[in-house]
C-alpha cells in the first residue's frame, strides 16, 4: 500500500480495493454532493457488520443536502464538510493510507473527497458485544454483580462509573503487528508511584508479537519470573476489585477482547483475599481468611505429610489411630507413595475432564468420579479408605483458594513434595517447604517483594493480610507500593463513637413514664 494519498478519488479508492477487495465485507459507496454550486465526488469505505448501518445512513443523509458556502468564501470544501456537514461526534483526519486502513479494520469508516490528499475518519464502530453480567470465575456472595466483558470501552466505563475522579488516568497502546489489539492501563495520578507507571508503560511498549489474544497472553510477557509456578500478576473479572486496587496505588491493565483485568504489582496475600472480605464484618472476614490459609496448607502439604508418617515415621501416629490406619491398609499391594500419587493423578484427570465438558455433563461426571471410582478402588483393594479421605481433603482445600491461578500453583507443587516425602520422609517435607519459602522470599512483582507486607514486615500491612482489621483502622495504603499519598482519609474512632447517638432510647423512656403514670392509683380515670 502506498505511503501517501493522491488528489484523485479513484486512485485512492483503488488502493483499498486492491488491498481489501477480496474481503466479502468491504463496502465502497460512491456518491456526489453539491457544495456552493460545485459537485464533489466522494467515496465512503467501511466493513459490513463492523460498522453501524444507522450511523452510516445518518452521515450519508447529511452529506446529500446542498451546502451553502457563500458566506465562507476561501474556506476549502474539506474543512466545511469536516466541521459542519458531519453529524457525528468522533471524527479524525487521516493523512496516510496506513492510518486509514487501520481505522477501517477497527470497524470505522473513511470518507474520501475528490481533490484532497487527506481523508476523514468516522468512528462508526459497532462490534457485537454481550451484556454486562455476573462474574463466572469469581462468585459473588455480598457485593457488586457486574463483571467485565470483552469490550475495552465498556470495561473502562465500568471503572469510571465507580471512580469519578479527575485523577484517574487511562492510557492506550496497541500491541500486535497483525491484530493491533488495544491495551489500556489505568492508574490514579498522585497516588500511584510514577516509577511504577513508567515501568508498566515500558513493559507494554517492548512487547513484540504478531498477535495478542487476551490478558493471559499479555501476562506472560510482563511478569518478572516466567519460570515460577506462582502468579505475579493478579487477574479479575470484577470492576469493584480493580477499582479497589487502583485506589491502593496499583495499575490495572485492560485488553480489548478479554473480560479479565490485570492488576500489578501483585503479592501473595492478594490471592487468598476476596472483595467480600470488605463487605462483611471484620470478625467474620478474619475467620474466613484463616480458614482459607488452613485450606492452602492442606492443599500443599497434607498428602506429603501423610506419606511421611505412614512410610517413615509411624511412631508419631497415636496408637489407636495407627491401628485403624493399619487395618484400613491391610491388603493394599502398593506403598503409600504409589497409592496416593496415583489417586491424586486420577483426581486431577477428573477435575480437568469436569472443566472441559459441558456444564450439565460435567456436574454428573464429578459426582460419578468421586463416589463410584473412589468406592470401587477401595473395594478392589487398590487404595485404603484413609488415602481417599486424605486426597478428598486435599482437593477440597485447593478449591477453597479464591484465585484459580494460585490454586494451580499449589496443585503443581504438591506432586514434587510427595516425591520428596516418599524418599526422605518428614525431613524431605521440611526441605521442600524451606525451598518453596526461599523461592517466595526472592520473588518480586514489579520490584515489590512477593511476601510483603509480612516480609519485610509492616504493622499497617498486617491489618489487611492474615487478618482483616476494621475498615476504620486501615488508614494507610500498602507501604510496599510507595504511593504518593500514604494515608487515606483517616477516621477518628473516638469521634465516630461520640457521634453515634441513641435516637430511640428517649422514646422508650417517655413511653415507660406515660404507662407508669397512667397506671397509678391516683389516676381519675381509674376511680369509680
Amino acid at each position: 500500500m502506498h505511503s501517501v494519498f493522491t488528489k484523485e478519488l479513484e486512485p485512492n479508492l483503488a488502493l483499498f480495493e486492491n488491498a481489501l477487495g477480496s474481503n466479502m465485507d468491504l463496502l465502497i459507496r460512491r456518491f456526489t454532493i453539491e457544495l456552493n454550486d460545485d459537485l464533489i465526488s466522494c467515496g465512503l469505505v467501511h466493513l459490513d457488520g463492523s460498522s453501524s448501518k444507522t450511523d452510516i445512513n445518518d452521515i450519508l443523509a447529511a452529506l446529500m443536502f446542498t451546502i451553502d458556502q457563500s458566506q465562507q468564501r476561501g474556506t476549502s470544501a474539506f474543512r466545511v464538510i469536516y466541521s459542519q456537514c458531519i453529524p457525528y461526534a468522533d471524527v479524525a483526519i487521516k493523512n496516510s493510507p496506513r492510518e486509514a486502513a487501520d481505522w477501517i479494520i477497527a470497524g470505522n469508516s473513511i470518507l474520501f473527497l475528490d481533490g484532497y490528499e487527506r481523508v476523514i475518519g468516522l468512528s462508526t464502530q459497532a462490534f457485537k458485544e454481550r451484556a454486562v453480567e455476573q462474574s463466572q470465575t469469581e462468585q459473588v456472595i455480598q457485593g457488586s454483580r457486574e463483571a467485565f466483558i470483552e469490550s475495552i470501552g465498556t470495561n473502562v466505563s465500568l471503572i469510571r462509573k465507580r471512580m469519578r475522579s479527575t485523577d484517574l488516568k487511562v492510557h492506550k497502546i496497541q500491541i500486535g503487528e497483525e491484530t493491533a489489539t488495544n491495551v489500556a492501563f489505568c492508574y490514579l495520578e498522585g497516588i500511584a508511584n510514577e516509577a511504577l507507571v513508567n515501568e508498566v508503560k515500558k513493559r507494554l511498549e517492548v512487547v513484540k508479537t504478531d498477535s495478542l489474544y487476551g490478558s493471559g497472553y499479555l501476562e506472560q510477557f510482563i511478569e518478572d519470573s516466567p519460570f515460577s509456578p506462582f502468579p505475579q500478576v493478579q487477574n479479575t473479572e470484577r470492576p469493584d476489585k480493580a477499582v479497589a486496587s487502583i485506589l491502593e496505588g496499583r495499575v490495572a491493565i485492560l485488553v480489548d477482547g478479554s473480560p479479565f483485568c490485570l492488576i500489578v504489582p501483585a503479592v501473595f496475600s492478594q490471592f487468598y483475599q476476596t472483595t467480600e472480605d470488605y463487605d462483611t464484618r471484620f470478625l467474620m472476614a478474619s475467620l474466613i481468611r484463616a480458614i482459607r490459609l488452613i485450606s492452602l496448607l492442606f492443599a500443599l502439604i497434607f498428602p506429603s505429610v501423610y506419606v511421611s508418617l505412614i512410610e517413615y515415621n509411624p511412631e508419631m501416629i497415636p496408637t489407636k489411630f495407627a491401628v485403624a490406619v493399619a487395618g484400613g491398609r491391610a491388603g493394599v499391594p502398593f506403598p503409600a507413595i504409589v497409592e496416593i500419587f496415583g489417586l491424586e493423578i486420577i483426581m486431577e484427570i477428573l477435575r480437568e475432564a469436569t472443566i472441559r465438558l459441558p456444564q450439565q455433563i460435567g456436574g454428573a461426571l464429578s459426582i460419578v468420579g468421586v463416589l463410584v471410582i473412589g468406592e470401587a478402588a477401595v473395594n478392589a483393594g487398590f487404595v485404603s479408605p484413609i488415602t481417599v479421605v486424605v486426597v478428598s481433603l486435599t482437593t477440597i482445600g485447593s478449591f477453597a483458594t479464591p484465585a484459580y491461578n494460585a490454586a494451580i500453583a499449589l496443585r503443581m507443587l504438591r506432586f514434587p513434595l510427595m516425591i520428596i516425602s516418599g524418599i526422605f520422609g518428614l525431613y524431605g517435607v521440611m526441605v521442600g517447604i524451606i525451598l518453596i519459602t526461599n523461592h517466595l522470599i526472592k520473588l518480586e512483582s514489579f520490584g515489590v517483594p512477593y511476601l510483603s507486607p509480612l516480609l519485610p514486615g509492616n504493622k499497617f500491612g498486617f491489618f489487611d493480610s492474615i487478618i482483616r482489621a476494621p475498615v476504620w483502622m486501615m488508614s494507610k495504603r500498602p507501604e510496599q507500593l510507595q504511593t504518593g499519598k500514604a494515608t487515606r482519609i483517616k477516621v477518628n474512632q473516638e469521634t465516630l463513637k461520640n457521634q453515634k447517638g441513641r435516637p430511640l432510647a428517649p422514646q422508650y423512656q417517655n413511653i415507660s413514664e406515660n404507662s407508669s403514670t397512667s397506671s397509678t392509683p391516683n389516676d381519675e380515670s381509674n376511680q369509680p
